[in-house]
């Protein structure tokens, strides 16, 4: 399951990060690692972008960054 999947509301751990080269770094240096906890706040109508709490803040990704983060 990726990031993209979760349901508003709910907590998930980051397992793997499947981008490569600088989108991998970007995700990374946003604060989204592997054991990570992210919870998501909110889903813009459209479905993009989502609204995640990573690390005590709050982070927008886009669909397409989200669908690289594999969660459990």
């Amino acid at each position: 399951m990726t990031l993209k999947d979760v349901k508003v509301g709910q907590t998930v751990t980051v397992q793997k990060l499947t981008g490569v080269g600088a989108i991998k770094r970007r995700i990374m240096d946003m604060g989204i690692t592997k054991g990570t906890e992210v919870f998501v706040r909110k889903v813009a109508p459209l479905g993009d972008p989502i609204e995640v709490t990573v690390r005590g803040y709050e982070l927008s990704l886009r669909k397409a960054d989200a669908e690289m983060i594999e969660v459990l």
